[in-house]
């Protein structure tokens, strides 16, 4: 696979940084498998730190919020939020959601991060509801942990293994 080939394919992954993607390709990726990858992207996630990392985070979409309403999220983003149908609440749900992304991101600094691909409305509610009453430190691991596991979604998808 060429560069461009790696790029064109993988460089969405990260939620709009493509860089970070770059960065995964200087470092040699294993292409072997999804997992195989995950790796690669798992180590440039984890390399960034504290501003780097917090800027990082703020670049995901809020959950049900403005720019999925315009359709201004990733393709990628936007199939998981309709997977659960985050794209289809009624005003009072996105409304719920509009006010604990608000909520959240006053309490932490970045957008509550989750895998929901698979999950509904209701179960990403209540996982919302019970984040915010952690710590800061836990809540930017666990934000890390959900993009690693969006982050393998996202390749098994592109490998045809999901």
């Amino acid at each position: 696979m060429t560069r461009e080939d790696f790029l064109t394919c993988f460089g969405p992954v990260f939620e709009n940084r493509p860089d970070l993607a770059e960065a995964v390709w200087a470092g040699g990726p294993d292409c072997r498998s999804a997992e195989a990858l995950q790796a690669g992207f798992v180590a440039v996630l984890r390399s960034l730190r504290d501003e780097a990392l917090t800027a990082f985070l703020n670049g995901h979409p809020d959950l049900a919020g403005a720019l999925l309403a315009r359709g201004a999220v990733t393709a990628d983003s936007a199939k998981e939020q309709g997977s659960a149908g985050l794209d289809a609440l009624d005003a009072a749900g996105r409304a719920r959601f509009l006010a604990l992304n608000a909520a959240y991101r006053a309490r932490f600094g970045f957008p509550f991060i989750m895998a929901v691909r698979g999950r509904g409305a209701a179960e990403i509610l209540a996982s919302f509801e019970a984040r915010l009453g952690r710590d800061a430190a836990t809540e930017r691991a666990e934000a890390v942990r959900q993009i690693e596991r969006i982050l393998l979604l996202r390749l098994q998808d592109r490998f045809g293994a999901a």
